[in-house]
């Protein structure tokens, strides 16, 4: 009876199961292994590496397989830096991997490699973000994650297509988790992820950071951004975001991307939509004079200008090369609300950017049908509504481009495999106001730097056209004593090539011309010589020395 229930056995294990026993022999034997796809790389505007992957040892365990826990940890333990106790016990894991050190550097991997070899212990390769300029641009670059997804900024933005498809090896190995020689081995390739060319320029924007950081420390601001573009292709060429440190710890990048995620009232940087709302209806021409008292009343609320003056006989030029909140308002209700609100949403401050960038705002105007008595007023100085600095900088670039907006950009180009660069289609463009009134406004806006509030942002051989905004912060209610100061512009004015926002939150002293605009005037001179613009009288300016620690920051 007992060896007619072996044959019975025998007969249902090689005959009639012998195909499902096969598969579970096979499925023993056969180890499929993720190979990582190598992620993409992130550029500046001249090929400098700003993040890139590169390979590092991870060690694990396949507990099953060890017949030497207690060994293996106490051999490990030193080498790794981990406590021999936790080891051992991931080491008896019930459990057919289990990760031991993830990503450990070159000289710590070479330490493992040197111990004696440990049954079920074993060593692969994994990529790691790395970026090769340090935290420069930081905020705008995003992270990713322990197993290298991105999931914030540029990173998170372009997954899909920095990623690449993982591969596949298949080996056959026996019990002790040795290679079978002759036995299976397959392997699909993995695919690597695109690399992109971004706009930003490494060394300008690491110059903005530093200059950010140090008015944010002489200033006692909480925070600040800076931003630099081209206005005539809307390229983002710096984009710094700055926080002030703890302690006695210098500013550090933001945790995130403030200049598109956060939205704040403009105040007064926000003219140049009154002033060119005006003179593109033709209800307004430069010739004008209005008379400007320092202070105006409209539906019970009285709005004054920042310093007493008498009633002045002045043109809108003067308006706004004092910033003169009565004349804006005198402008504004000449302009009517229909104008003035189609104006604000031509401008685009009322929507994103076009960027795409995770988590971006979308700017704040209030509907028509929900204004009140004081809402024309309140727009025509810059507040009842709320923009990103990307935004507000984005709206001087339409008056610098000819009245012609172009959306901003932070890709140059896609990098295929073979290294080969795909530029990135060209953005759709659209009138806002004539290139006439953008001319009128560009005078304008000189003026505001030659004789008005902005003098502090001229720069020595350049036209500047720009303005001022010093605005009170809004915290539920107005906070009092808080101010957000602003300076935004362009240069050279007659042929505008770089465009700037400065934006500094609670800074002392608190006005954007004491504030901002001397930062402007710092980032502008630096740019004019990197880019090489030429100067007003002719000749072209070499190309600034960067400071030496910019070379070999980590």
């Amino acid at each position: 009876m007992g060896f007619g229930a072996v044959a019975v056995r025998l007969i249902d294990v090689q005959a009639l199961s012998a195909r499902r026993y096969a598969v579970i022999g096979r499925d023993q034997r056969l180890q499929p292994l993720t190979l990582a796809a190598q992620r993409g790389a992130l550029y500046d505007r001249n090929r400098a590496a700003l993040a890139v992957s590169v390979p590092r040892t991870t060690v694990w365990a396949d507990p099953q397989m060890v017949d030497d826990p207690a060994g293996a940890a106490r051999a490990l333990a030193p080498v790794l830096q981990r406590d021999e106790a936790e080891l051992r016990a991931l080491l008896t894991t019930p459990s057919s991997y289990v990760t031991i050190a993830r990503r450990i550097d070159d000289s710590t991997a070479e330490a493992v490699r040197a111990l004696p070899p440990f049954k079920g212990v074993l060593l692969k390769d994994e990529p790691t973000r790395m970026a090769p300029a340090g935290s420069v641009a930081a905020s705008v670059l995003g992270q990713v994650d322990s197993d290298q997804i991105g999931f914030t900024g540029l990173e998170g933005q372009y997954e899909d297509l920095l990623a690449g498809r993982p591969g596949q090896l298949v080996v056959e190995r026996d019990p002790s988790g040795r290679d079978i020689p002759g036995g299976v081995r397959q392997r699909t390739q993995p695919v690597p992820g695109r690399s992109l060319v971004l706009t930003i320029d490494r060394d300008l924007q690491y110059y903005v950071e530093q200059a950010l950081a140090g008015q944010i420390t002489s200033s006692r601001a909480k925070s600040g951004i800076a931003i630099v573009m081209d206005p005539r292709t809307g390229e983002i060429l710096a984009m710094a975001n700055m926080v002030a440190g703890t302690g006695n710890r210098p500013p550090q990048p933001a945790d995130y991307n403030k200049a598109v995620i956060d939205v704040y009232e403009p105040g007064s940087v926000n003219k140049i939509v009154t002033m060119s709302a005006a003179l593109d209806t033709g209800t307004v021409s430069p010739s004008d004079v209005f008379s400007v008292p320092d202070r105006i009343t409209v539906a019970g609320t009285t709005f004054l200008d920042a310093d007493p003056h008498s009633v002045g006989q002045w043109t809108p030029t003067d308006i706004l090369a004092h910033s003169s909140n009565a004349g804006a308002i005198l402008v504004a209700q000449q302009v009517g609300r229909n104008s003035l609100d189609r104006y604000l949403r031509q401008f685009g401050l009322d929507d994103d950017s076009g960027l795409d960038f995770p988590l971006e705002a979308a700017g704040i105007v209030p509907d028509l049908e929900n204004w009140s008595g004081t809402t024309l007023p309140t727009l025509a100085i810059g507040y009842g509504l709320a923009v990103t600095p990307l935004q507000m900088l984005s709206a001087y670039n339409t008056i610098a481009n000819g009245g012609v907006h172009v959306p901003a950009s932070l890709v140059r180009a896609e990098v295929d495999a073979g290294g080969r660069e795909r530029p990135r289609a060209e953005p759709d463009r659209r009138r806002v106001v004539s290139e006439d009134t953008a001319r009128k406004v560009t005078a304008m806006l000189e003026a505001v730097v030659a004789d008005g509030t902005g003098q502090t942002a001229a720069v020595e051989g350049y036209t500047v056209a720009g303005k001022t905004g010093t605005a009170r912060k809004a915290a539920g209610d107005y906070k009092e004593g808080a101010y957000v100061a602003s300076f935004a512009g362009f240069f050279p004015a007659e042929s505008p090539r770089l465009s700037a926002i400065v934006v500094l939150d609670e800074p002392q002293p608190y006005t954007g011309a004491l504030a901002s605009g001397p930062v402007f005037a710092k980032i502008a001179q630096y740019a004019v010589r990197h880019f090489r613009v030429p100067a007003q009288g002719g000749g072209e300016l070499a190309a600034a020395t960067l400071p030496a620690s910019s070379a070999t920051r980590p």
